[in-house]
Formats: C-alpha cells, sequence, structure tokens
C-alpha cells in the first residue's frame, strides 16, 4: 500500500513575498483591461480627489452620476471652497458620510489660501490636508504627478493577502500601514499610479470582494498562493464587526397641498446640519401622532400608516414606521425653543434642500427623489 501523503501549506506572509514581481504584470494587464471611466479621462487632481472621496464604499456605477453632476456644478477647487454649505450637502445628497464632503471644502479652503488654488505636488502635503488620508493621497499624488506612493485600500488589502497567504487581520490600522510600507520601495518611479489603478482594478473585477473571483483573468494567476493552495475562500482576514447599536423611530410626513414640514438636524452628530422629515423616538401608535399634530396647533385631515422602513448606518441601525398626516394649513405649525422647521414645496426641497438617504423611502410616498435621480 503506497503511503498516504500529507501536504503542508506554510503562508507566505507579505513581508517574505517578493512583491516587486507582481507589479509588471499588472501593470501590463491593466493597459489592456482598464474600464473607461470618467475620472481616468486626464490626470486633473482636483477630478481624482472628487472621484476617489466619492468611491469610498459606494459602486462605481453609481458615483458616475454623482461625480459628472458634482463637477458640473463645482468645476475648480476654488468653486468648491466658496459653495454654500447647503448647496453643497444637496450635491452630496445620496452618497453619506456628509463629513467627507465637509472636509473636501474645508481642504479646498486651505488650498486656495496656502497654496495658489492648485493640489500641492508632495505626497506629505496633500497627506496633511483635512479629509485625506494615506490612500487618498496615494491615489491623488502617484496618479496626478507620478509620485511613487502606494494607495492601500480595501481592494488592495484583499488581494495582497491572496496572493500572499497572509492572514493579518485587514480590518486593523497596523496592517494597513504595513501593507503600505511594504509597497514604497517597489512604486514604479514613472508610472506609480498606473501600477496603483492597476492594484484596484484587478481588486475591482477580478479578485472580487463578493463571489467566486476569477482567477483565470487575472494577471497573478501563476504566482498566487491562495489559487495553487485552493485557499482563496480564506482570505483575507477579517475580525468581526461591532454589533449594531438599534434604534427605533416613528417618522411623520405633515403635508398641507403641495407643501411638507421639514427640519434642520443639530450642527453636530449623526448626519449634522442635514434636513429631515420630524420623527419621534421609538413606535408610535396612530393616536400619538395625532395628538402630536393637534399639540403643534395643527388640524389633521387625513392619517395613513406607512410601511416600516430600516437603514443601517456604519454604527447604527434605524427602525422605522412612519405616517403620512394631511393637514389644513402648515402655516399654523407652533414652533417650540430650539426648533427649525421649514415649510417647503416639493419641488423647492427636490432641488435645494439635502435629505439623507435613510429617509428615502418615506421620500417616495410623497414622490420626492434624493441623490441622483432627484436632481438630474
Amino acid at each position: 500500500m503506497r503511503p498516504q501523503l500529507f501536504y503542508v501549506i506554510i503562508a507566505v506572509m507579505l513581508e517574505d513575498y517578493k512583491l516587486e514581481k507582481l507589479v509588471t504584470p499588472a501593470i501590463a494587464w491593466y493597459e489592456e483591461h482598464k474600464r473607461d471611466l470618467p475620472w481616468r479621462k486626464d490626470k486633473n487632481p482636483y477630478h481624482i480627489w472628487v472621484s476617489e472621496i466619492m468611491l469610498q464604499q459606494t459602486r462605481v456605477e453609481a458615483v458616475k452620476g454623482y461625480y459628472e453632476r458634482f463637477l458640473h456644478r463645482l468645476p475648480t477647487i476654488k468653486a468648491l471652497a466658496e459653495c454654500p454649505e447647503d448647496e453643497l450637502l444637496k450635491l452630496w445628497e445620496g452618497l453619506g458620510y456628509y463629513n467627507r464632503v465637509r472636509n473636501m471644502q474645508k481642504a479646498a479652503k486651505i488650498i486656495m489660501e496656502e497654496y495658489e488654488g492648485s493640489m500641492p505636488k508632495d505626497y506629505d502635503l496633500i497627506l496633511s490636508l483635512p479629509g485625506i488620508g494615506a490612500y487618498t493621497a496615494g491615489a491623488i499624488s502617484s496618479i496626478a504627478y507620478d509620485i511613487p506612493s502606494p494607495a492601500v485600500d480595501g481592494n488592495v488589502l484583499r488581494i495582497l493577502c491572496r496572493v500572499t497567504e497572509d492572514d493579518s487581520d485587514i480590518k486593523k490600522e497596523a496592517v494597513k500601514k504595513k501593507v503600505t510600507n511594504l509597497l514604497f520601495p517597489i512604486m514604479p518611479e514613472d508610472v506609480s499610479g498606473t501600477f496603483n489603478q492597476a492594484l484596484m482594478e484587478i481588486g475591482a473585477t477580478v479578485c472580487v470582494p463578493n463571489g467566486e473571483p476569477l482567477c483565470k483573468k487575472c494577471p497573478w494567476e501563476k504566482m498566487c498562493g491562495a489559487y495553487h493552495h485552493k485557499t482563496i475562500d480564506q482570505y483575507p482576514k477579517k475580525s468581526k464587526p461591532l454589533q449594531r447599536k438599534i434604534e427605533e423611530k416613528t417618522i411623520l410626513l405633515i403635508m398641507d397641498g403641495n407643501r411638507i414640514l421639514i427640519e434642520k438636524r443639530p450642527n453636530k452628530g449623526l448626519l449634522a446640519g442635514l434636513y429631515q422629515f420630524p420623527n419621534m423616538e421609538g413606535y408610535e401608535s396612530r393616536e400619538t401622532v395625532v395628538s402630536f399634530a393637534r399639540k403643534k396647533g395643527l388640524d389633521p385631515l387625513y392619517v395613513e400608516e406607512l410601511p416600516d422602513a430600516k437603514h443601517i448606518f456604519s454604527h447604527i441601525e434605524w427602525k422605522m414606521k412612519g405616517y403620512l398626516i394631511k393637514v389644513s394649513d402648515l402655516s399654523l405649525y407652533e414652533v417650540e425653543k430650539n426648533e427649525a422647521p421649514v415649510l417647503i414645496e416639493k419641488e423647492k426641497i427636490q432641488s435645494e434642500y439635502a435629505i439623507p438617504a435613510a429617509f428615502e423611502k418615506y421620500a417616495s410616498y410623497v414622490n420626492l427623489s434624493l441623490g441622483k435621480k432627484g436632481f438630474m
């Protein structure tokens, strides 16, 4: 009887892998297979900056319309720096993470004041701007200026951990820094932007985060440890996310004819400075919301309970129920101290007031479209 053979697979950590051998095949593959995307049509650092911030946690196809709309309204860093906040937030409506665009405006003002309106041609100076981390600084400096600086995001971490079978937890900031530091020495001098985009593209279209990777189309097929050892489903390693806090809310759509009541959220905290439909903490009954309307001086003529909805933030989940309340005259609404209600025609909300995607389902019941759909 032949002896049974046992194969021991020893993972090659990123530090031990010759990462430089990945560069040439990745660039060659990218030049042949790259997608035609609007932010790749030039090397304008402002365009690259806008696209990279928008692409964080948002699909490429969803970003295209936002990107074109944003640059149409704000074609220059100067225009971004001078844009009124309500208009800026409306342009960002639907993308979420509104502090990102606020930080972009802060950075734009610094660029106008300190760099004569042009993105600095220096990795460390770009990194010092508000809202720009190592990934975005690497992307802008390499793609726009061919400064040899890595741009390490989730896509890059995933594909490098698979090719090397590195079992580090990619959710840890220390791992991201380690990978960034390991890539610095192998960045090609004249085509570093192309190499960074190649890594992003492999992760987005071949070595995908969800579903089966398209290994036969990968330029690294012959040098990928996870592929040869059939361990692809084991990489990358990720620690489990923290459990989200559940919050229950009752959303009120209060209307008279074509006007609807909205209010501005506080200037600090979740969804700061955006507009919302009035809401109450917890699940409230029909009787309670009618009583609320009457206490505000309103005369409810019609009340309809709406289907439940939910919205997931990074650390909180809203579970919502809603009511449509038609009243005789919204002008009778009695304002309390620190309250800032706005009685607005729906068409004006559509074009001027930024309402977060958390309220999208309820907005649809009064024929309001949020984000890109409601603006184009």
